[in-house]
């Protein structure tokens, strides 16, 4: 028994054994930095790598993200006893006037898995909300989902509130009509079409 079992439970999708391996582990004295590096955050390294090879779909890597949540949920208490900080503070959440958060969840999950500290402000959230709590949180990022054509000026319109409040928090934008030229001409940081491309945009925004 290792901490390569527990990455091996959260390719396999299983909630339960990642919770048990990473509570055994925990009480066998291994180094949290390791559970969480290489049982946690490479497992969904690896889930990201096969989803863009195409090996996995979307629905493989939420059951990978829970389970990845389950050995997180056991070692969130011990981290905050260790010199263990996150990576950075990212505010996340879908723009005002769109419901869908599946896309959103996703992200949130894989960048928890990657590190990050991550407040969900949930969906339909005003510029408003996003500004308060980017300042609240101290945030080194916002992540803006829109699923719909018609809410994608409330994405521009809370980077321009960003940019202005300025904090100097980093914006980055996903969503299935929003492109690349789209985050360009609205002066978004960074724009991603999936969730593992999204964690590494996140890795490279907080180490600029």
């Amino acid at each position: 028994m290792a901490v390569k079992d527990i990455f091996q439970a959260v390719l396999e999708f299983d909630e339960a054994k990642v919770s048990e391996l990473t509570r055994k582990e925990l009480d066998a004295g291994t180094n949290i930095q390791s559970i969480l590096n290489d049982g946690l955050i490479n497992a969904m390294d690896e889930v990201g790598k096969q989803f863009s090879e195409g090996v996995l779909f979307v629905p493989e890597m939420l059951m990978a993200a829970q389970a990845m949540k389950a050995g997180l949920g056991v070692l969130k208490p011990h981290l905050a006893d260790t010199d263990n900080k996150p990576k950075g503070t990212i505010i996340i959440g879908t723009v005002k006037g769109d419901l869908h958060d599946i896309g959103k969840n996703l992200v949130g999950m894989m960048m928890e898995g990657a590190g990050f500290n991550v407040v969900d402000l949930g969906v339909d959230v005003d510029t408003e909300k996003f500004v308060q709590a980017a300042k609240d949180n101290d945030a080194q990022i916002v992540a803006l989902s829109a699923l719909l054509t018609t809410t994608m000026p409330a994405m521009e319109a809370t980077v321009a509130s960003l940019k202005e409040s300025g904090s100097g928090v980093k914006t980055m934008i996903g969503g299935a009509p929003v492109t690349e030229a789209f985050a360009t001409k609205i002066g978004s940081d960074g724009y991603s079409d999936d969730a593992p491309g999204a964690v590494e945009l996140a890795r490279k925004l907080v180490a600029a």
